[in-house]
């Protein structure tokens, strides 16, 4: 499954995917969007095993809603990819008041892989793959608050850190399922980074290649628990706070607050 896969890296990684006759979950935020995608692909694959669903993942009960609705029709998933994001934005503020980066790169995460969390643990051989940001800033606590005016860099940049935060604690929760957090890359050609920047450094395939070889390659078979910087090609170090246990159970707590 490939969160955000009606756009950019993710709709290329699930057509790569596809191609390989893999059956892949797609999701959208666009009921028509995801539509015209799903049979897209079908059609230029060939491959006809390909499902989709909606939710807004800005608004944590429709991603719930969601994740009832993938477990009524999958008995496992042996890879989630979270890759759904939000960078730049006229309504900063999501459903529950909290800063939309926040919820929709971080939050939504969290809740749809606990969610599903029993169909991975059946899964052969299950990975989960975060999407991370070179862009890592200190997660503030004044960040979930409801109504904060963060900037968008700022936010941004603290809604990757945090995913990458949870993704080493989610490695040491969850032992038998590889999780990897990933930079995909810096500034690559997608509609969110022209939207952003108005320029991109680099092919959006060098996105969706490190997500497809990450997912697939039994290489990374002990990487869990690690950051793959895609910028440098390789694993590498990631902020300094994801390396500090005070701060990722800090992090942590304040998340479980929140969404329960």
């Amino acid at each position: 499954m490939i969160t955000g896969s009606t756009d950019g890296i993710g709709k290329l990684a699930a057509t790569k995917l596809a191609q390989s006759g893999l059956q892949i979950i797609l999701h959208g935020r666009n009921p028509e969007k995801l539509s015209t995608v799903l049979e897209e692909i079908k059609s230029t694959t060939g491959n006809q095993n390909i499902t989709g669903y909606v939710a807004d993942f800005s608004n944590l009960d429709d991603v719930k809603s969601m994740v009832a609705k993938i477990k009524e029709g999958n008995a496992s998933i042996d890879v989630l990819v979270n890759n759904a994001g939000i960078f730049k934005t006229e309504n900063t503020i999501a459903e529950n008041g909290i800063d939309i980066r926040m919820v929709v790169n971080y939050l939504a995460p969290v809740v749809l892989t606990n969610g599903l969390l029993p169909l991975l643990q059946k899964g052969n051989s299950p990975r989960i793959i975060n999407l991370s940001s070179a862009a890592q800033a200190t997660v503030s606590a004044t960040s979930f608050a409801k109504n904060s005016k963060l900037s968008h860099n700022d936010a941004y940049a603290q809604s990757k850190l945090a995913i990458l935060l949870w993704s080493f604690y989610l490695a040491k929760q969850q032992p038998n399922i590889v999780t990897i957090a990933l930079n995909p890359g810096s500034l690559l050609n997608t509609k969110m980074v022209k939207e952003a920047y108005g320029k991109f450094w680099s092919s959006a395939d060098k996105g969706a290649d490190i997500i497809i070889d990450l997912a697939t390659n039994s290489a990374y078979d002990d990487s869990s628990g690690k950051y793959f910087d895609n910028d440098n090609g390789g694993f590498g170090r990631a902020h300094v706070d994801a390396y500090d246990t005070r701060v990722i159970e800090y992090l942590m707590s304040l998340t479980t607050e929140i969404i329960s």
